[in-house]
């Protein structure tokens, strides 16, 4: 009968180990990630992690603009159609869409360090093969699949922020626009000079290099702390923090480190648990609605450029009167980018940086919810101000502003997002609504390079509806997220 109570305190034992000692004995000290990681503050880790999991926008930006400076070529060498081109990027958001959720379950469960790897070395090899494609299908598929590989490089965004004490990462996290802005300059240049040598797949595979370089310098960052203490890895998160300590040059908290394990992670009931159902709808409807204006400025600024449609209304078919050559009489409307057209290019993308001290300040001060309300109430006004007749200089400084200010839409969305969910589905919330967000990206290219030939003023409407109904929902989300230790 002696064993009954043996099996009762085996059992115990058992418990207290499984849920990492939530009742540690009386008198000792203890502390969690999240005061782990305000006491350690901002420091040289700090820097390298801004420094390397930020250039993660560089890839990015080089993969997904890629498109916009590369359909002229395709669209001459396979002789292909407005929608023909309009699919090829749809198709890479396609890609994007179905792997961010993916990956994004799988961030939750096996890591974010280990998808954000795996991620980037889809993205090469599958970028690599696109330069050798040799059809147009070929080429679709091979954009999806570097799609698919492009979702998995939000994780980097996650890690940032689960290692950044709360004051800082307002601030932090919107400076991170500038690795996309060099990512989107970088690519644009590139094409200035190589497009006209020797050709977009030599483009494809020197814009491939820097995701490669990067993957070399990952083993610097650790895995995130917070994640490794919901698995029950205390003693690796444990040592993380150390690390960063270190690197610091401050001391951790006094204690032994003690928070309970998370047996469920990564489920998706969890974002439509009562406690989240109205966030995570009315994120869904803000990311769709963003990428929706953001590629959309995008794509129709190529156009715009590719069809020289500098007054507000659509041109007459590309046909000059002296010019009788079978280009021009092209169906295919076979028009090169030239240096003015890759000079606008530069200047309405370096718009995407114009307003980023004043987001980060609003940010700050007004909130999230209410920073992104007239960030999108600004961008619906500036899409019905491309309507109006004027000059090409007129015509770039509207898509300037609109640059910038789609770009400070992204870089609040991208924070609220990952601030609003506990780590046990922050990366699946991020990456159910980065999917959401490549729905827009892919509906985009049909209203940019498709609608807006029959119907300038009628896509521009639709833009600016879209961004009146995401600035309703951003203002009357549930949750400020300003000043909010995140949740385990």
């Amino acid at each position: 009968m002696a064993t009954a109570p043996k099996e009762a305190e085996n059992a115990i034992g058992l418990e207290e180990i499984h849920t990492e000692g939530k009742e540690p004995p009386k008198g000792q000290k203890t502390f969690t990630v999240e005061e782990a990681v305000e006491t350690i503050g901002f420091g040289r880790f700090h820097i390298m992690l801004f420094l390397i999991m930020g250039s993660t926008g560089v890839v990015e930006a080089m993969e997904i603009m890629l498109i916009a400076v590369v359909s002229p070529l395709i669209r001459c060498e396979w002789q292909l159609q407005d929608w023909q081109v309009a699919l090829v990027t749809t198709m890479v958001f396609f890609g994007y869409m179905v792997f961010s959720i993916v990956l994004g379950l799988l961030a939750d469960r096996y890591g974010r360090w280990k998808i954000l790897l795996l991620s980037f070395l889809w993205a090469a090899y599958f970028s690599l093969l696109t330069s050798f494609a040799p059809s147009y299908i070929w080429f679709v598929f091979l954009r999806a699949m570097v799609g698919g590989g492009v979702s998995g490089h939000a994780q980097g965004l996650i890690i940032k922020t689960e290692f950044l004490p709360t004051k800082y990462r307002g601030y932090m996290l919107p400076l991170s626009q500038v690795f996309w802005l060099a990512g989107s300059l970088l690519i644009i240049g590139l094409a200035s000079v190589v497009n006209p040598s020797i050709g977009w797949r030599w483009l494809i595979r020197i814009a491939s290099i820097p995701g490669i370089l990067l993957i070399l310098v990952f083993k610097f960052i650790p895995e995130s702390a917070r994640y490794n203490m919901t698995t029950g890895n205390t003693a690796v998160a444990l040592a993380t923090l150390q690390r960063i300590a270190r690197m610091n040059g401050v001391a951790m908290p006094e204690g032994q480190l003690r928070e309970p394990a998370k047996e469920r992670r990564g489920r998706f009931k969890d974002l439509i648990h009562p406690k989240y159902l109205r966030t995570t709808l009315q994120i869904w409807i803000i990311w769709l609605g963003i990428a929706f204006a953001y590629y959309g400025v995008i794509l129709a600024s190529a156009e715009l450029l590719e069809r020289d449609l500098v007054r507000g209304s659509v041109a007459p078919p590309l046909q000059d009167s002296g010019d009788d050559s079978e280009e021009s009489h092209s169906p295919c409307h076979c028009h090169f980018f030239g240096p003015a057209a890759y000079q606008t290019m530069i200047i309405s993308t370096v718009g995407e940086i114009a307003l980023n001290p004043v987001n980060l300040l609003s940010i700050n001060l007004l909130g999230r919810r209410l920073s992104l309300c007239i960030t999108m109430g600004c961008t619906a006004l500036f899409f019905l101000l491309l309507n109006i007749c004027t000059s090409s200089a007129g015509m770039v400084g509207f898509l300037f502003v609109l640059r910038a200010l789609v770009s400070a839409n992204f870089n609040t969305i991208y924070i609220y997002t990952a601030e609003v969910y506990p780590t046990t589905v922050r990366a699946l919330g991020m990456g159910t609504s980065g999917s959401l967000c490549r729905v827009g990206a892919m509906v985009a290219p049909f209203i940019s390079q498709v609608l807006m030939s029959a119907s300038f003023i009628g896509a521009l409407c639709l833009f600016s509806s879209v961004c009146i109904v995401c600035a309703i929902s951003a203002v009357t989300l549930p949750i400020e997220t300003k000043g909010r230790a995140l949740q385990v």
